[in-house]
């Protein structure tokens, strides 16, 4: 499938809290490349946690970026109307034989971890976004999978990292605006969780057919989803969906280096305009944190 010549960028929040600064120039980002651009600009809500996610956050999103001065393309994308197609694109995993029903609880891994390292040569084995997952279900037989999954013991479905890339015949690359083209190396993430237990899809599988679905041709995002596109590369190429252009920036933080952020408890863009602010006034308090 050919993406299209139209530039298509997205901003895409999870309505789980309000939005704050690094929000603001994350979407500034995303709306003025597609107005340079003369492309399309795309709202998507990412809403599959239905525990976290509220009507009061989305409704509060829209009236942030209507402030903002943005306008958008409809009809709105809402992640939680479209289960059947993170579905199907779990089905075809499957049918590869490339996923692992894992039922661990974070205590299980964290036993694991503590365990491994009384042992330094069988060390929990590290990557740039922490410990990578040691295993502990892969290596279940099928009769001990049947009897946890009759038991009805709740497991999510991990992707069988070194099955997948024996499929993988050459690089797989993408183009970073910035860095320019780079090569992926998804064993800096491990076998990712593609279904987490409380619903039936995770965020690495959403966004990769949520973006080719829509057509997206430009992902703007922050940094800290850096080593996440490599991993996103690979389910691109197993999927048959398209590799959009990357741009990964620079994330907004406090003088002492923490980074602006929902669990930050970090100054939102509703109290910003509540206060009287005046909406040309947030570059200045963005470059403030940059």
């Amino acid at each position: 499938m050919t993406q299209s010549d139209k530039i298509i960028t997205r901003f895409a929040p999870s309505p789980s809290g309000y939005l704050h600064l690094g929000h603001a120039y994350s979407a500034k980002l995303n709306y003025d490349f597609a107005l340079e651009h003369n492309g399309e600009f795309i709202i998507r809500i990412e809403d599959i946690d239905h525990l976290r996610c509220k009507t009061e956050y989305e409704d509060a999103i829209f009236e942030d970026l209507k402030w903002l001065g943005f306008n958008w393309q409809t009809p709105i994308r809402r992640q939680s109307e479209h289960f059947e197609d993170y579905a199907n694109a779990l089905s075809k995993l499957d049918d590869m034989g490339l996923l692992y029903p894992c039922f661990c609880t974070r205590r299980d891994i964290r036993n694991e971890i503590e365990e491994s390292t009384r042992a330094p040569h069988l060390g929990p084995k590290m990557g740039p976004e922490g410990i990578i997952y040691p295993g502990i279900c892969k290596h279940l037989t099928n009769s001990e999978r049947d009897q946890k999954i009759a038991e009805g013991i709740p497991h999510a479905m991990r992707l069988d990292l070194k099955k997948a890339l024996k499929l993988v015949k050459e690089p797989l690359c993408w183009t970073d605006l910035k860095t320019g083209k780079q090569t992926a190396d998804p064993k800096l993430l491990g076998d990712v969780v593609l279904a987490r237990k409380d619903f039936p899809t995770s965020y690495h599988l959403s966004v990769v057919v949520d973006d080719h679905i829509q057509g997206i041709t430009n992902v703007i995002r922050g940094e800290d989803l850096y080593y996440a596109s490599h991993f996103h590369r690979l389910l691109q190429f197993l999927l048959d969906l398209d590799t959009p252009t990357y741009d990964h920036h620079p994330l907004l933080t406090t003088k002492d280096g923490t980074r602006l952020a929902k669990r930050n408890k970090s100054i939102t863009l509703k109290s910003i305009r509540k206060s009287g602010t005046p909406p040309d006034k947030i570059d200045k308090l963005i470059k403030s944190y940059l």
